[in-house]
């Protein structure tokens, strides 16, 4: 089965979650068309306080639905759009992807730039839930499980069913690391 946007959102304030919408519309170099983070330069508050000029890599964000189940499983319910992604995607290995993969929605295109840094607002909407965010494995590695980010290539409107399109960067393999 071919992977699909199971859920879209965005927001114009700077909240923890984002509201679920039937579509929302991506714009080429700047991000979800009415959203707190969209623009050219950084949006995140943390990031505007230590540099305001710095490019905007988070311009997106995706989360994987099966993630979600898989806390859910752990006693933690997170519906799409509360953790603050603006793409909710089934049938995609979002962590597992190279930086520079390229995903299609119809006409608009994302690239994935890296993973999002889980930060302590996550235990605010569920304590314990960072935790499942964010971890260190057998071998003592990070693990960041929160979702990834991107940057908008090409814009258009993406909504719920649309399959995605996954083009992969040529050369070897770059894991994803955090932005």
């Amino acid at each position: 089965m071919a992977p699909v946007v199971e859920s879209v959102g965005s927001s114009p304030e700077h909240t923890f979650g984002k509201p679920v919408r039937t579509r929302i519309r991506l714009l080429a170099g700047l991000g979800v068309q009415g959203d707190a983070h969209l623009g050219r330069t950084v949006k995140h508050r943390s990031r505007v306080a230590v540099d305001p000029t710095r490019p905007n890599l988070r311009q997106v964000h995706l989360i994987h639905v099966e993630l979600l189940e898989e806390v859910a499983l752990a006693g933690f319910y997170v519906a799409p759009g509360q953790m603050g992604e603006n793409i909710t995607t089934r049938g995609l290995d979002l962590l597992g992807l190279s930086r520079g993969t390229v995903l299609g929605f119809g006409t608009a295109r994302v690239e994935i730039t890296g993973l999002r840094n889980p930060c302590a607002q996550i235990n605010g909407f569920s304590p314990g839930l960072l935790k499942q965010m964010v971890y260190r494995d057998d071998q003592g590695v990070l693990v960041l499980r929160a979702g990834v980010m991107g940057v908008v290539l090409q814009g258009g409107v993406v909504e719920p069913g649309m399959t995605v399109g996954v083009r992969e960067p040529e050369g070897a393999h770059v894991p994803l690391e955090r932005v």
